[in-house]
């Protein structure tokens, strides 16, 4: 699988580059034809660094954020996203005049919750949600959920890659889109034509890596 990746670079700043691999993979929602692996952006400084300035200038002079919501492990994402923003003057209602940085826990159930000693947090606070990838958009739709049920007020969605541009009504700011990835196509599972066709599944794939069949 490896020796297929590809390499791309945006074109605002290449240090904030993913690798993409052609092939049939499963996630837990769809069938898709190519893996984005942002491993290296999420883990490494100077990638990290890059995407955070690059998601900044959406909401740098034009958004109150008091919390990010980080989804997918993009926590050294999100510190420097909040640093740059911090940086520009972002607009903040926190008393504190600075931004939290949180990960909700997902329970046995599947939900997404916030546990008691956090939930200040997010109710009544001004929210971003960041996300490494977002296909389907149901991740999108239950993070929103889970920031709407405790009080928060939701801003944005920013992620390193999306296929759409909107989420359960909310705009998403991506690095990398559909249109970096010539040919990217998600299908539902019961519709997917390389299963139709009987190509094998390479890997089962999320955005925190794969596993291969």
């Amino acid at each position: 699988m490896e020796s297929k990746a590809i390499k791309i670079s945006s074109n605002v700043n290449p240090n904030a580059n993913i690798r993409v691999i052609p092939g049939h993979f499963a996630t837990n929602h769809s069938h898709i034809n190519y893996y984005v692996d942002m491993t290296i952006l999420k883990s490494r400084k100077s990638e990290a660094e890059a995407a955070a300035s690059i998601l900044a200038r959406k909401y740098s002079t034009s958004t109150y954020i008091d919390t990010i919501i980080c989804m997918d492990g993009c926590e050294v994402i999100g510190a420097y996203l909040a640093d740059e923003l911090t940086k520009s003057g972002i607009m903040s209602l926190n008393q504190h005049k600075t931004m939290y940085v949180v990960s909700p826990e997902v329970n046995p159930g599947g939900q997404l919750i916030f546990r008691d000693n956090m939930q200040m947090m997010i109710h009544g606070k001004h929210c971003l949600l960041l996300i490494a990838s977002a296909t389907t958009g149901r991740t999108i739709a239950r993070a929103v959920e889970c920031v709407q049920y405790y009080g928060g007020i939701m801003e944005g969605v920013a992620a390193i890659f999306s296929a759409s541009d909107e989420v359960a009504g909310l705009h998403v700011n991506h690095i990398f889109g559909t249109a970096d990835i010539g040919g990217y196509q998600t299908y539902e599972a019961a519709k997917c034509p390389m299963c139709a066709r009987k190509e094998r599944i390479e890997a089962i794939v999320n955005s925190y890596g794969y596993s291969k069949l």
